[in-house]
């Protein structure tokens, strides 16, 4: 009976502790990008994660840095994962473009065309802040303290995905209405990735990385308008 109750009360205690940690990382998305009170919050969502695994005394798997069991499935997953992405972006856009204003480009886009200098900057971004950043923070951190927070199973996970690819949506709110919406989708889809893969953050983050590369990469050579 008392290791029953020891572990109730040690499943309280998680539940407790994601639900405060995601109220802290939900603030700092919000209160970053509409609110515009606290620093970027990527740097902050990676803060977090580390120290909350730091705490918990867990392994790099907590975040989801795990050895696929698959490198060709995972490979696989990845580029259906970037074709989704890119088509579902041009529909959001087709479609939003009848009542809401065009997705806003993130600063600095209109100096990549035709500048490689410009471009190998944009790619160093893409792959640290947005690769690695957004998909530690976003996936393997938030999804997880999410679903930790429902009881975890099917429905804590489904709950992670939908919450963190509405924040993430958020997260990239200076695109305005359309560009809102189309990165909560682009969110649904890198958190479906996500758990197809095993929960294996190096799906993600390869994913992330080769569609704002492919993005960086239109845009120098002038055909991303």
């Amino acid at each position: 009976m008392i290791p029953n109750d020891a572990t109730a009360a040690d499943t309280r205690r998680n539940r407790l502790l994601s639900s405060l940690e995601l109220a802290i990382a939900a603030a700092a998305v919000i209160g970053h990008n509409v609110f515009h009170v606290v620093p970027n919050e990527v740097p902050i969502l990676v803060v977090l994660a580390l120290v909350s695994r730091w705490l918990r005394a867990k392994r790099w798997s907590e975040l989801g840095f795990r050895r696929p069991e698959s490198w060709r499935r995972l490979v696989l997953l990845v580029l259906g994962a970037v074709a989704l992405r890119w088509a579902v972006g041009y529909a959001v856009e087709a479609i939003t473009a009848h009542f809401w204003p065009p997705i806003v480009a993130p600063h600095g886009t209109d100096r990549i065309v035709g500048n490689p200098a410009a471009a190998l900057a944009a790619l160093g971004i893409v792959w640290t802040f947005a690769a690695f950043g957004e998909e530690i923070g976003y996936r393997g951190y938030i999804m997880k303290r999410a679903a930790d927070t429902i009881g975890g199973g099917r429905l804590g996970w489904l709950a992670g995905l939908v919450l963190s690819a509405v924040l993430f949506g958020f997260g990239h709110y200076y695109k305005g209405p359309a560009g809102i919406l189309d990165s909560t989708f682009a969110g649904l889809i890198m958190g479906g990735l996500y758990l197809l893969s095993g929960r294996c953050l190096w799906a993600t983050i390869l994913a992330h990385g080769l569609s704002d590369t492919l993005a960086v990469a239109l845009t120098y050579l002038g055909l991303n308008n």
